[in-house]
């Protein structure tokens, strides 16, 4: 079926600007790229953790170029975006955590909103690209803690500052579409997926990292919200989608220049203490328990439906979430055993695309 597979004809020797290639998804993004034989140009911060994925895996030995740059800068971004010259652009660089949105509102919003204003303005300018995939999350939504997903068309919204950041990044790119990028030939697709995990993910206030240091260092893990729900899903389930959303915006343009859904099975929206429960009976001597204290707004309960990527890209999810938390735990062992780490992440890759979609 059409967009099942990742095409690596599709990608071979295509330029490609990638942004936010230094942290934990746009690290895994770069090398699946690369793996693929596109020309990648990576631009984004420093990484943002020690160990960090970018660094453990060698994702920049494959790259085309690598710019360390601010998307808060325009100037800078949208010069090393000329020099590209690429045919797709894929915008991951984000502040990416809700608790780090309450100490750094200001930050949060400059770069999750302007940056992006600054990336498309920068597009404008740039003959040779063809689509955009800007990332942005489930969280953008106008939260109402509902049993079911939340689809494409409902309002954006948002509680804490990230989570409202980003839904203020789907109106700047909907804003973009409309005024813009559509009238030049542009396809400008946005991508929610849902609660990443996977191997490489070392920052804070994040659930699985989190458990693993507390591992590391002998002591219960402290959670705050173990009877929130979220859509967890590994890494690579929705980079998946949007390598397949681009490969559709350039193929078919307008017709899929929208934002799209990019979320686990119904059944793999799970409460953080399912999640906790698996891991401690897949690692003895490890243990939980619920922080006391107040703590700051997050949403109880988030699911997504993908139906609209299912039927119209033909996206599913390759693997469970037993399955990803095992996969996850697999290379979080291979690291701390020495393993070749860019070898073991590609062959993850490969793994997940030899699995048939669920």
């Amino acid at each position: 079926m059409e967009g099942v597979e990742v095409s690596p004809s599709f990608w071979r020797d295509r330029s490609v600007f990638l942004t936010g290639h230094t942290g934990f998804k746009g690290g895994w993004l770069a090398l699946w790229l690369t793996s693929l034989g596109a020309r990648v140009h990576g631009y984004a911060l420093q990484p943002p953790t020690d160990p960090d994925f970018f660094s453990v895996a060698c994702v920049a030995d494959g790259l085309a170029s690598h710019t360390i740059g601010d998307i808060r800068d325009a100037d800078p971004l949208a010069k090393a975006l000329r020099n590209a010259e690429p045919d797709i652009v894929l915008h991951l660089a984000a502040q990416p955590l809700v608790r780090a949105s309450y100490r750094e509102p200001v930050e949060t919003y400059a770069v999750n909103v302007m940056g992006t204003v600054h990336l498309l303005e920068a597009v404008r300018s740039c003959k040779t690209v063809k689509a955009v995939v800007n990332v942005t999350t489930d969280k953008c939504y106008e939260n109402k803690e509902w049993v079911w997903g939340y689809r494409e068309s409902e309002p954006m919204g948002g509680h804490d500052p990230y989570s409202n950041s980003k839904g203020c990044a789907e109106l700047v790119t909907s804003a973009y579409r409309a005024s813009f990028l559509a009238n030049v030939g542009v396809a400008l697709g946005s991508a929610r997926a849902g609660n990443v995990i996977g191997g490489g993910d070392w920052a804070g206030d994040r659930l699985i990292p989190d458990f693993f240091r507390s591992a590391q260092a002998g002591r219960a893990l402290e959670v705050r919200f173990p009877d929130a729900t979220r859509p967890w899903q590994h890494v690579l389930e929705p980079l998946s989608g949007y390598l397949s959303l681009a490969e559709h915006l350039v193929t078919h343009g307008q017709a899929f220049a929208e934002p799209w859904n990019f979320g686990p099975g119904e059944e793999d929206a799970k409460p953080v203490r399912w999640l906790l429960d698996h891991l401690t009976a897949q690692m003895p001597g490890t243990h939980w328990h619920q922080s006391g204290g107040e703590q700051p707004h997050e949403a109880g309960f988030l699911k997504l439906d993908s139906s609209k990527a299912r039927a119209r890209l033909q996206w599913a999810p390759r693997w469970t979430l037993p399955e990803a938390l095992r996969r996850t735990l697999d290379w979080h062992l291979a690291w701390t055993a020495g393993r070749d780490m860019r070898g073991f992440s590609l062959e993850q890759i490969a793994e997940h695309q030899a699995r048939t979609p669920s």
